[in-house]
Order: structure tokens, then sequence, then C-alpha cells
């Protein structure tokens, strides 16, 4: 017994130290792995029109719309529908040459254009006028203001009003 009573415990101070720094150290564990966890949960895709205009094509009597569009958000962003005044277009690859009469179809491929972040394109929306078959793009003139529409995979609608020459 008299061996168990000589024996000394470490002070109290270098216990409050030691503890303190086991605390200090889990805190900043723990505070790394939540601001990982929340990073994953926290990223959204943001697309800008930042310009569009509408040119004529008097020599085929069709429309140009010209967008330069950014993700400027924190993810991935594909674009893979058009509507113009709210008509969806189903057709693209679509340029100057290969537009058929009395369509309008869009430059992208039919599985989108994705954009990574802070990444920049230009989209063109050719439009042969007039376009018969669409009643709501029908009497395209100058003047004219189109309801363009850009609709993400992500389920987010950008829109610019395009006013025609």
């Amino acid at each position: 017994m008299t061996f168990m009573r000589e024996r000394k415990a470490i002070s109290p101070v270098i216990a409050t130290v030691i503890l303190v720094a086991v605390a200090i150290t889990v805190a900043v564990g723990v505070s790394y792995w939540m601001s990982g966890i929340s990073s994953q949960y926290t990223q959204f895709e943001k697309v800008e029109i930042q310009t569009g205009y509408g040119t004529y094509n008097s020599t085929t009597t069709s429309w140009t719309v010209t967008m330069a569009i950014k993700n400027s958000g924190s993810a991935d962003a594909t674009i893979n529908l058009c509507f113009l005044n709210d008509v969806p277009c189903l057709t693209a690859n679509y340029n100057q040459a290969s537009a058929p009469v009395n369509s309008w179809g869009v430059s992208f491929p039919t599985t989108g254009i994705t954009l990574k972040t802070g990444q920049s394109s230009t989209v063109y929306v050719y439009i042969d006028n007039p376009p018969s078959a669409v009643t709501e793009l029908a009497n395209l003139s100058a003047g004219t203001t189109l309801n363009v529409k850009l609709h993400s995979a992500g389920g987010m609608d950008y829109i610019k009003l395009i006013r025609l020459p």
C-alpha cells in the first residue's frame, strides 16, 4: 500500500493543457470535415446571357439570333432546350446553310451544350421567315421582340428579350 501512495499523478495544470489541446484538435478536424460536406451540397448553376441580338438576311429571308452565354455558377450547366415565344425548338445542330425552309433551330446538339464553371460559349438560333408551321413565330418583322428562353438540364430557365432589327 505504501507503494501506491507514493505514486504521483500529473499536475492539474498539465491535465488541463492536455484536455484543451485535444479539444482544439477535435474541433479543427470537425470543422474541416463539415466544410468538405457543405461544399458538396452548395454548388449551383447560373448561366448568364451576356449579349443577344438578331440579324436579318434579306437574301434568304431568315433571321439569326446570336447570344453570348457564360456559366458564372459553381457547378457545370448543360443547356439542352431553346424556346422562342414559349415554343420549343426540336431541331438542333443547325447552321445557316442547313436550316430547312419554314422552320427554326439552334446551333447546339440535341444532347445540349455543357458549360464548365466560368466557361463561355455562343449560341445561334436560326429562323426561316415566315415559319408558317408555328403561328407564334409567323409574321416576324423588324421591331418584333422575341422571348428567347434557354432551359438547362438542371431545370433552370434563362430568358432574354431580343428585338429584331
